[in-house]
């Protein structure tokens, strides 16, 4: 994933907002006034918000007659699980060397009690 691809994505993701719109778009298409509905802000405030999110290459927007359907576009969330994989594998190694380390201090001190 490009730089520049990864910074927008990361920085649509940033807002609150636009995440639960992705959210809300994870079970399927919604029309933008569906989308707008639970949220305390204007049409307007939603559409800039959608704008953000379909320049990030996360959701497409449609026209169908008066109906403007979004969809969630998941192929830039696979580009930054792969970004992220390579920290994901890290954490994992660091948890398993704990556990390893915290499995022989208990096998220390089961030892040790024994005496």
């Amino acid at each position: 994933m490009p730089p520049d691809a990864l910074r927008t994505t990361f920085a649509a993701l940033a807002d609150p907002t636009r995440r639960a719109i992705l959210a809300r778009l994870a079970g399927g298409e919604v029309s933008v006034t569906a989308l707008a509905q639970p949220f305390a802000m204007s049409l307007p405030a939603i559409s800039k918000h959608l704008k953000v999110l379909e320049q990030a290459g996360l959701i497409t927007r449609g026209r169908s007659a008066q109906m403007r359907p979004c969809r969630l576009d998941a192929a830039r969330m696979k580009d930054v699980a792969d970004w992220l994989e390579p920290y994901r594998r890290y954490w994992e190694q660091s948890f398993d060397r704990l556990d390893g380390y915290l499995v022989q201090l208990q096998s220390e001190g089961e030892d040790s009690g024994s005496n």
